[in-house]
């Protein structure tokens, strides 16, 4: 470290030395073409003009070299006057004129030498100023743009002045399509309409509301999607203009977690009930279910009565079903993972709907491939029911239902496509909320149980309706690791 140091050290006074040996060498050349310009119009000039020649040489070694190379070409060429060029000859000036116009040739030269240093000082200073200047620019922008979170800065009328990366990405818009603009474009209703009035009132007033507090709010993305962002927004003076900076942070993520969580507690509520109701319900529904047979089986089987009996059973049943899918839904079993190949498994569970008489009119096709996943295959199979079921029912059980598998970023994705009418949009925030269904005996625990198994798996699942209609529902599970030559499960 230490031979570096010193290494670095010779390098820098070498290179000083060679640069000044180069002004001084300059010098010497510059004053030794403007002897020999004399010597060449020495007819021309005589002895009247014996100064003219050396102010060039004079004033090009100051500029070049600076204060040093200067001075030695003005006390060379004072020297080449006084013993070539004045009378007598000599170092002797006898008159008192030529004495007197070699010391104003001599001071002259001194004071371009002087003002030239002076301007090479304050070039240089302008230069160390304006490098720091840039070099303390260039980290600020690296740091506003290496940071995560959005930096803004507006003028004292919402003009937008600087965007940093992170709010580029943020609200989706490039930092050249913003500036100049009104920030109110990043915010929603009714903030996008009131900002101009916000600012008039804290000019006039000086009342802060958020200058100095953080505060959660919402902003708006290039594609007028609203998201939870925590505002800060501090003040500043600029060569006396007012500024402000906002540092938005997103609060996405945590209110997702939030959601999460509340979701996860509520579930676990649900979960107690749903056991008490099981335990409470269910076995009495099935002693009544079996009442009824029995008291059906000892009466006058008139036409009336079989079918009274007969809608009794099947509202039991229907009954039954809702609290078995209850309890599946409230108190879903841990995926017991292991390889399983995803194609042959769908296959084999849209066989299975194919034996029902209602849904012989269903036309499915499955294409694609994909690695084996990670996951439960009997958890894989209600998922995968749920949705046949869904896509059927929308179809009125006739159509076809496409299924395509196939790697996607790391992922086996599974999506499931049916002709249908597709959903509404106010519908479509629905459909994973538990209970919610828009089907006259459906337990609106569908879909729910789909996402909680798929979720159970690390998985993610999505529902679009593309413009052309019908519903296609997106599945990906992560691709199972190394199964130490395990087969994979069907």
């Amino acid at each position: 470290m230490v031979d570096l140091h010193v290494s670095r050290f010779l390098q820098k006074v070498r290179t000083a030395w060679c640069a000044s040996a180069s002004r001084y060498a300059a010098a010497l050349g510059l004053f030794a073409g403007a002897v020999l310009l004399r010597d060449l119009f020495t007819e021309s000039f005589g002895t009247d003009a014996p100064y003219l020649h050396f102010y060039p040489a004079i004033i090009i070694a100051a500029w070049y070299g600076g204060l040093g190379p200067g001075l030695l070409t003005t006390a060379l060429s004072t020297l080449a006057a006084m013993y070539s060029l004045l009378p007598p000859a000599g170092f002797a000036v006898g008159d008192p004129t030529d004495q007197l116009s070699l010391a104003v040739f001599a001071a002259t030269g001194i004071v371009i030498s002087s003002l030239n240093h002076r301007l090479h000082v304050t070039q240089q200073a302008q230069r160390e100023a304006i490098a720091t200047s840039t070099a303390r620019a260039e980290r600020l922008d690296a740091i506003l743009n290496m940071t995560a979170d959005g930096i803004i800065v507006i003028d004292a009328a919402g003009r937008i002045e600087a965007f940093n990366r992170g709010a580029a990405d943020l609200f989706g818009y490039p930092e050249s399509e913003v500036l100049g603009r009104n920030v109110s474009i990043l915010m929603p209703s009714p903030h996008h309409e009131q900002h101009g009035g916000y600012l008039e009132r804290y000019l006039r007033t000086g009342d802060p509301k958020i200058i100095g507090i953080g505060r959660e709010v919402e902003g708006r993305r290039r594609d007028g999607s609203v998201f939870p962002m925590e505002l800060s927004v501090g003040e500043m003076l600029i060569d006396g203009e007012r500024k402000f900076t906002g540092i938005i942070h997103d609060l996405t993520r945590r209110v997702e977690s939030e959601v999460r969580l509340r979701e996860q507690a509520a579930l676990a509520r649900l979960g107690e009930m749903a056991a008490v109701i099981a335990h409470e319900v269910k076995n009495p529904l099935a002693g009544i279910r079996g009442a009824i047979q029995v008291f059906g089986s000892r009466m006058v089987q008139d036409g009336a009565s079989a079918q009274i009996l007969g809608e009794i059973v099947s509202r039991i049943d229907a009954l039954d079903r809702m609290m078995k899918d209850l309890l599946l839904f409230a108190r879903p079993p841990n995926p017991k993972r292991a390889p399983v190949d995803i194609v042959p498994l769908v296959k084999t569970t849209a066989n299975l709907l194919n034996e029902d008489p209602a849904l012989k009119h269903l036309d499915i096709q499955i294409g694609g491939t994909a690695p084996p996943v990670a996951a439960d295959p009997d958890m894989l199979r209600i998922v995968f029911q749920n949705l046949f079921l869904n896509s059927a029912q929308a179809m009125r059980g006739k159509g076809r239902i496409l299924v395509g598998v196939e790697m996607v970023d790391g992922n086996c994705q599974i999506a499931f496509s049916d002709g249908g009418p597709g959903i509404p949009a106010d519908v479509r925030e629905k459909i994973f909320t538990p209970f919610f269904t828009t089907k006259a005996r459906g337990s609106g625990l569908g879909l729910p149980t789909v996402k909680r198994f798929v979720e159970a798996h690390n998985g993610e699942v999505d529902v679009d309706c593309p413009p052309a209609g019908g519903t296609t529902v997106v599945i990906r599970l992560p691709i199972a690791e190394a199964a130490g030559g395990q087969p994979a499960v069907v």
